[in-house]
């Protein structure tokens, strides 16, 4: 949470706007509305809703060069829509007298007259050439609204209700859906995409492979989606239920890949087959009794790979923004102060802090920043151990100059340790040993940040191992232990006892949080 009790995502790098408006340009949903709307010229014929006949889109198809691809039709149909969705195309409603000659010749339009209006160029096409970058990315956001409730929605076969529905010319009549009767609710449909693409966005952010652009398995997106956290043996209900979000997914992310906003291999379509005891439509093996929970290694891919591009962070960024989720971008603390800096860190991936860190620095002399961020990691509050790691990680990039700084607070009880550390590892002479009362606050002090970073109690194989070094390496650790004057020393040594493996360490552990916490 920030200061105002908004929700935040962890920060994520964006590239600069030209670079995401030409992106956006490149995309193929974009790009083809926008050759649709150069194409339509002095007007196309419309339906009264703004379609195209079956002549012109069959003309659209052609003109895009998709006349010959299996779904050549209904991506010339999405990127007319798109056209008309962004204001690429308006529609000119007629005024009594039909379209022209030139409308009627090119059009094959519907109805006996030809139409219900004209489709001509919109005010936003100029934009995309003599635009600034962020008329641009307006206007493709508006094209990712319409696609992201398009990948929503059910297919149309799903909505015609009862064979026979459909008007006496064939066409579809909307009088015959029967939305009552669907298994569909569009809000819950909204979310669950909504709620994927969240989740992509966070590993994103997190996940360091993540963030260099690894892909995202299908089965683990779903498996976030779905399953209770921290499952380790998921049931086969748990099982069956990632099928069936896999298969939403897959829908969902073929429909939107084309908007620029995901990067999208497909499941393979021999999986998608009725499993043993499973679901027609369910991928093949995830909910099968003797089949694999996990698929292996070398066929992940064929279970569906999916990541967000660039283009994609900038567009979930702002609908999480508009949603009023504090959202952040690396680089916003460049001009912020170390306290702003150092309270910030602690919820930024490993790549995301170390930018933070660089773009920060860059804007300092090495020696100001050093101490600048030293007198920002002092405090005995509650947040202050984790202050201070992050300034360990900061202070990590700077480079010699900044030597008189840590030098200065050598003496200093609480950041002398760090001090030392810092000096010693960059092979600097003269750096006098830690006393025992130093050490042992500093151990302190980094175990209370592990714990407050891990957040309800902690417990990961990180700081059982840390603790399991520590108490080998101090004989009687925690005879001494208890007597540290840290505001987190008890809460400290609770934590020791619960994930010491040993029982009469732990059993030694409990006993010097108890005579810690009588101490205070």
């Amino acid at each position: 949470m920030t200061g105002d009790d908004r929700p935040t995502v962890p920060p994520v790098r964006l590239p600069a706007e030209a670079e995401l408006a030409r992106d956006a340009l490149a995309s193929p949903l974009l790009s083809r509305a926008a050759r649709l709307a150069r194409w339509a010229g002095e007007g196309i014929r419309v339906g009264a809703g703004g379609e195209l006949s079956d002549e012109s889109l069959a003309l659209a198809a052609a003109h895009l060069g998709l006349d010959g691809e299996e779904d050549g039709l209904a991506h010339a149909e999405r990127a007319w829509d798109a056209a008309l969705d962004t204001g690429l195309l308006e529609i000119r409603e007629d005024d009594g007298h039909g379209g022209s000659d030139a409308d009627d010749a090119g059009s094959g339009g519907d109805g006996e007259d030809g139409g219900e209006g004209t489709a001509v160029p919109g005010e936003e096409l100029s934009l995309l050439t003599g635009g600034a970058p962020a008329d641009v990315l307006d206007i493709w956001r508006d094209g990712l609204e319409a696609a992201l409730a398009d990948a929503a929605a059910p297919a149309l076969e799903d909505l015609l209700g009862e064979p026979g529905a459909d008007g006496e010319d064939g066409r579809f009549d909307p009088g015959s859906l029967d939305l009552d009767a669907l298994d569909w609710d569009p809000e819950e449909e909204a979310d669950f995409l909504d709620g994927a693409l969240g989740n992509l966005y966070v590993l994103t952010a997190t996940d360091p492979a993540v963030t260099a652009g690894a892909m995202v398995p299908l089965p683990v997106l779903a498996a976030s989606m779905v399953a209770p956290e921290d499952m380790e043996n998921p049931t086969d209900s748990v099982l069956e239920d990632v099928s069936v979000a896999m298969v939403r997914l897959d829908e969902q992310f073929r429909m939107l890949e084309p908007a620029g906003i995901v990067d999208y291999r497909p499941v393979d379509a021999a999986l998608i087959e009725e499993a043993d005891g499973g679901e027609p439509g369910e991928p093949a093996g995830l909910d099968e009794p003797d089949g694999p929970a996990v698929p292996d290694e070398e066929d992940v891919a064929r279970y569906g790979m999916v990541r967000l591009t660039p283009l994609g962070l900038y567009g979930v960024r702002q609908r999480l923004l508009e949603a009023g989720v504090h959202a952040p971008v690396v680089g916003d603390l460049a001009e912020e102060g170390a306290e702003a800096l150092l309270a910030a860190l602690p919820g930024h991936g490993e790549e995301a802090a170390r930018h933070e860190i660089e773009l920060w620095l860059a804007r300092r002399a090495p020696l100001e920043a050093a101490r600048e961020l030293l007198a920002a990691a002092r405090g005995d509050d509650r947040d202050a151990p984790r202050r201070r790691l992050a300034c360990q990680q900061a202070l990590s990039l700077t480079g010699a100059e900044a030597e008189p700084a840590l030098r200065e607070i050598l003496d200093d009880g609480h950041l002398g340790g760090l001090a030392r550390v810092w000096l010693s590892e960059r092979g600097f002479a003269d750096v006098p040993a830690p006393s025992e009362e130093m050490v042992f606050w500093l151990t302190v002090d980094t175990l209370a940040a592990q714990l407050a970073t891990e957040g309800d109690g902690g417990g990961s194989e990180e700081l059982r191992e840390l603790v399991r070094g520590l108490v080998d390496q101090h004989s009687g650790f925690f005879d001494k232990a208890w007597r540290v004057d840290h505001p987190a020393t008890g809460e400290v040594l609770e934590a020791m006892s619960r994930v010491h493996p040993d029982r009469k360490a732990a059993k030694d552990a409990r006993k010097a949080a108890y005579r810690a916490r009588s101490r205070g």
